[in-house]
């Protein structure tokens, strides 16, 4: 293996990271408690974006035109102050289990956990632990048929695929990401996309398309068992919209031409948006990001092709939302739309790991050392590469602050709308406080099913720590959590801890100051005002809260110089020729230039 091959896989490595019968009985709950009988138990639709941020929806301030979404929060309710995992895989493991990522096995996604201060934990493999029983599993076990089709992200291993987690039928990408219109990898990690189908590896169709491709397995799944009278449970992880963003050319015409104007005034036009819709306070303000850039600096062929890289954002979130229309379509015409709950949201908040500069080293030869083009003309298109930068990924997001990765609103405040026909309440919007980890517990009330108090089968197993949604769904109350119940969260050492209306928030540097801020964030979902000097009491009792948080969940610390970046560096690297000493040297010799111009740059 040459030193070339190495060098030019560690560029990509940087470029292109998206920094993810008697059983029934036992469970099912008592009919006459929850008003659910056996035969009228409902389908449940699990829909999960990828990487869509707080305002990337219409109904949620945005000007991307989403119509079946947006349908859906007419007949439900949207969650204005849901949060979820900052990246992928975490996400993932608490969506599906109702259970803390560290103790489920996934504090982070596998592919830049530090090797070998970290790996070294059963807790800290980056995939879903046999210590949690899925939802999945409890619904199959209840007489449910499950299924899933899109992004998995939890483990390939024995006993580890969807196949082997309570899923009837699947068809998963078991990768971060991967291209959306072939099967090919869209980072070096992988030698391949891997795609699974029932267990099995899988080869895609030619005609692929993600959006389209999911939509249609999910149907031909419910299809396959329409007559047997069973209730489905289908999981429908989209690709959308993580990287490589890409979308059909009819969708990317209609948005060229909309974000001319930049991302400060796309930022704007959102926050105004959503104060009118009622998402955010009338008097809430955000913070400029120090990462995004000055579009009024830019010359006008740099302006065109960034506004390009949104339109095909956009143009992505609209093939999801319309393709999911073509679902919605079918479960009304086979007359099982009235008895399906859909509960749509996103893994975390908008990804913000492209260049700045398309023009840059890394802009041109990541993409290209993987075979893919960034032309303006074909931009979105199959053998395009696209993604956005850290600036219109903080518009994506307005108006909060940071993004995927990060602990702030903008990596962790996402849409969450809980809709169906036989829900009580409709249209309206919800201020309470959320958190991922009470999807498994919503969705197994809605079947009526039990969730495990310590043991399933024989095993034992750990106890759900999220909160049924459903009396927030009929009315009964405003809110799930006490104002004593805390929340805590982190991820690479940024870390959080919710608590009421209030929110405690540690960033690693160099984005923050490496400080504890508190904040309001029912008020101030931007993360302007930091209370922490006026109410102190307030942050040390939350640091506390914090710190029990991290032992009963066995939170490690991050090595010392850590960067998620250069850990995935350093993993694909391992990946590719595991020789530890030269995957140190390289990954100094690339990383050290970077560091240097970050610190000239931040000293003027």
């Amino acid at each position: 293996m040459t030193i070339d091959y190495v060098f030019r896989h560690a560029i990509v490595a940087v470029a292109l990271f998206a920094s993810c019968g008697s059983l029934a009985e036992e469970w099912v709950g008592p009919t006459a408690q929850l008003n659910i009988s056996m035969v009228e138990r409902p389908n449940i639709l699990l829909v999960l974006a990828d990487d869509l941020g707080f305002t990337d929806l219409a109904s949620y301030g945005s000007e991307i035109s989403t119509p079946t979404i947006d349908a859906l929060a007419q007949q439900g309710v949207s969650f204005t102050n849901y949060h979820t995992a900052a990246n992928c895989a975490p996400a993932r493991a608490m969506l599906l289990t109702g259970v803390d990522a560290h103790v489920a096995g996934v504090p982070n996604i596998p592919e830049m956990l530090a090797s070998h201060q970290q790996q070294q934990y059963a807790h800290y493999q980056g995939v879903l632990g046999s210590n949690v029983v899925t939802v999945a599993t409890l619904l199959e076990g209840a007489g449910y048929h499950t299924y899933m089709a899109g992004k998995w992200h939890l483990g390939t291993g024995p006993g580890q695929l969807p196949s082997e987690r309570g899923f009837e039928r699947t068809i998963a990408l078991a990768d971060s990401g991967a291209d959306n219109w072939e099967q090919r990898p869209y980072m070096p990690l992988y030698d391949k996309a891997n795609w699974y189908a029932d267990g099995k590896e899988y080869q895609l169709p030619e005609d692929f398309y993600s959006s389209r491709f999911l939509v249609d397995t999910t149907i031909e799944f419910i299809a396959s068992n329409i007559d047997d009278g069973r209730p489905f449970f289908a999981y429908l992880p989209f690709q959308a919209v993580h990287i490589p963003v890409q979308a059909p050319q009819k969708f990317i015409d209609r948005y060229m031409g909309v974000y001319d104007g930049g991302w400060d005034q796309l930022r704007e036009q959102r926050r105004t948006r959503a104060v009118e819709l009622g998402i955010i306070p009338a008097d809430s303000d955000m913070a400029r990001m120090s990462t995004t850039a000055d579009w009024n600096a830019l010359d006008a062929k740099q302006r065109l092709y960034q506004a390009k890289r949104m339109a095909v954002y956009a143009a992505m979130v609209e093939a999801m939302d319309y393709n999911l229309g073509r679902l919605i379509d079918y479960l009304k015409a086979q007359g099982l739309y009235d008895n399906t709950i859909i509960i749509f949201t996103s893994d975390n908040g908008a990804e913000a790991s492209g260049p700045q500069d398309q023009d840059s080293f890394w802009g041109r030869n990541g993409p290209a050392a993987m075979g893919y083009h960034t032309d303006y003309e074909r931009l979105g298109l199959k053998g395009s590469y696209n993604s956005i930068s850290p600036s219109f990924a903080s518009a994506a997001v307005s108006p909060l602050a940071y993004y995927k990765f990060y602990a702030g609103e903008g990596g962790m405040r996402v849409p969450l709308i809980v809709a169906g026909a036989s829900l009580p309440v409709k249209g309206e919007l919800t201020q309470a406080f959320s958190f991922v980890t009470d999807i498994t517990p919503t969705v197994l009330s809605f079947a009526g099913v039990r969730p495990p108090d310590g043991r399933y089968r024989g095993r034992s197993v750990e106890p759900m720590t999220g909160h049924d949604l459903g009396p927030l769904l009929r009315h009964e109350t405003d809110r799930v959590y006490g104002p004593e119940d805390t929340v805590g969260y982190e991820l690479a050492g940024h870390a959080v801890l919710f608590q009421g209306d209030y929110k405690i928030v540690y960033h690693r540097t160099p984005l923050s100051d490496g400080q504890w801020h508190l904040y309001n964030i029912l008020r101030d979902p931007g993360e302007t005002e930091d209370l922490s000097s006026l109410q102190p009491v307030r942050l040390q009792r939350m640091l506390s809260a914090y710190e029990r948080y991290t032992r009963e969940n066995s939170v490690l610390p991050v090595p010392l110089g850590y960067n998620h970046l250069k850990q995935l560096v350093i993993n694909t690297l391992h990946n590719r020729m595991r020789t530890p000493v030269l995957v140190a040297l390289l990954t100094i010799l690339i990383l050290l230039p970077l560091l240097v111009a970050y610190r000239m740059k931040h000293k003027k």
